[in-house]
């Protein structure tokens, strides 16, 4: 029987009051310089042999792996860009380091400074020629050829997973270098980053659930943004142009492997543009950061390839209807026209419809849209679900937005958005009848945002990205927690 967890944890504390004893307090060093990290050294003596090198390097990191062989061992040293080998000997050391360096354990962090040769092996190793222990682990490991693979205490202690699991760093790294890139690239196009209030008195934006808070001092009611959009937009009033912001949103809705209450968009507005510009800049920002992170336009989703070469498909909300339904939709005059047609489709929950474009979106939503895998821009929606969007140019029961999905979901949402403030006001009044009839998602009405458009908003494109699903894209990842450093857990059960 494997021995108790407590068991192990206390033997971890009685070695580090041995140590403490000793005067080697593995807490005491406040830094450790280091010369090298893994993937650094390894390319730096990729040319080495099996004679050590006659350069000195430094390195530090955490004890992953332990081989003793009498008189010798060998170790492996893990820090953020991956593993190397390293080789500790009792002629090196002496006795009593050779001593000490054998009681440590998986976890703990250590500084070493030694010479680089190759083994038998063909592995690139280091020879400790000195260390120092920079951190005791109290927590015993997960064993080591199984690792951290239990799906609910790999979410709730993140930092364990990404200690043991190497793909998982390399997911988070990814997803850094895939921010860094989208922000290099807007920059360099004109783009000026800004921030804009998380605790909003209005939340707006987007139909959603918001979370509501108080402000204590204030004495008001204050919400968590559910998108950035109306401030942004205000920037564009503002004259600045071209704005954009990288941060969280937050709805107070369902989690599930796509959806999650906190998560990172990225909108941008462009001012004299309209929705067929910002069409060609989603395409060009989205293909050019997977060519960069990925140096391919096929990308491997699960056991799919998705298609990401250029141009894009563009088709209608209606036209996409025709081609995977062979439904017409100019041929649905009424609601209960819609409603028929959606039930024989076994649209769900369609009674809930009140409007015609609300019906026709449900039958996209829930018949069309999973069926979309290469990257298609949905063009030209109902006006009943796009209160902040502009009619469509000939045909005002619609208008021009798009949306972007991929692999059956969405990724991009975007206008050409409406500046007429009277028609903003109407609109804004329109949502809040919806939301005296109990639609929890309606739109408030935000007088000071009409003001604000009463000033003069340019034609303006304006778009929003879930950076999050685009990080699953881009990490071959199922969930979008695995791309979430610390997700919101249910409490674990006493």
């Amino acid at each position: 029987m494997a021995e108790d967890e407590s068991d192990l944890k206390a033997q971890r504390r009685r070695k580090l009051k041995d140590l403490q004893a000793k005067g080697l307090d593995p807490f005491a060093r406040y830094r450790f310089d280091r010369t090298h990290g893994t993937a650094s050294l390894k390319k730096a003596f990729e040319k080495v042999g099996a004679d050590r090198s006659s350069e000195e390097v430094r390195i530090a990191g955490r004890l992953m792996g332990m081989r003793l062989h009498g008189k010798a061992g060998f170790a492996d040293l893990s820090d953020r860009d991956g593993r190397v080998q390293v080789y500790f000997k009792l002629d090196d050391l002496g006795k009593e380091k050779f001593e000490l360096f054998k009681t440590l354990e998986i976890g703990d962090v250590v500084g070493l400074t030694g010479n680089v040769f190759r083994t038998k092996m063909g592995e690139i190793t280091v020879a400790i020629r000195e260390f120092e222990i920079l951190s005791k682990a109290i927590m015993p490991y997960p064993e080591k050829f199984h690792g951290l693979q239990d799906v609910q205490m790999r979410y709730r202690q993140r930092y364990l997973d990404l200690i043991m699991n190497q793909d998982v760093r390399e997911k988070f790294i990814t997803r850094s270098r895939m921010i860094a890139f989208m922000r290099d690239w807007l920059n360099e196009r004109g783009f000026l980053e800004v921030e804009t209030p998380i605790l909003q008195p209005l939340y707006g934006g987007a139909l959603a659930r918001p979370f509501k808070t108080h402000h204590n001092f204030l004495d008001m009611d204050l919400y968590l943004r559910i998108a950035t959009e109306l401030y942004l937009k205000r920037c564009i009033v503002g004259d600045l142009e071209k704005v954009y912001e990288i941060g969280h949103n937050f709805r107070n809705e369902d989690i599930d492997a796509q959806h999650y209450p906190e998560y990172t968009s990225m909108e941008l507005y462009q001012a004299y543009a309209d929705y067929t510009d910002i069409m060609d800049l989603t395409e060009s920002l989205l293909y050019d950061t997977a060519k960069h992170l990925l140096g391919t336009d096929q990308i491997k989703y699960g056991d799919k390839t998705l298609d990401f070469s250029r141009p894009w498909a563009r088709i209608t909300m209606h036209d996409a209807i025709q081609k995977y339904l062979g439904l017409d939709i100019e041929k649905l005059k009424t609601l209960e026209d819609a409603k028929e047609a959606a039930k024989k489709l076994g649209v769900r929950d369609i009674d809930g419809c009140h409007q015609l474009g609300l019906a026709i979106f449900e039958i996209f939503d829930q018949k069309v849209q999973p069926l979309i895998i290469n990257p298609t821009f949905v063009i030209d929606h109902p006006i009943e679900i796009s209160p902040l969007a502009k009619r469509k140019r000939g045909n005002p029961s619609l208008v021009e937005r798009f949306e972007l999905f991929i692999n059956g979901w969405e990724f991009a949402n975007a206008y050409s958005e409406l500046n007429d403030p009277e028609e903003q006001e109407q609109r804004f009044r329109e949502q809040d009848r919806l939301k005296q009839e109990g639609d929890e998602e309606a739109h408030p009405i935000d007088m000071d945002y009409v003001q604000a458009l009463e000033c003069g908003l340019p034609p303006t494109g304006g778009l929003g990205i879930g950076i999050d699903r685009f990080a699953m894209l881009m990490t071959n990842s199922p969930s979008i927690k695995e791309v979430i450093l610390f997700p919101h857990m249910k409490p674990e059960s006493v």
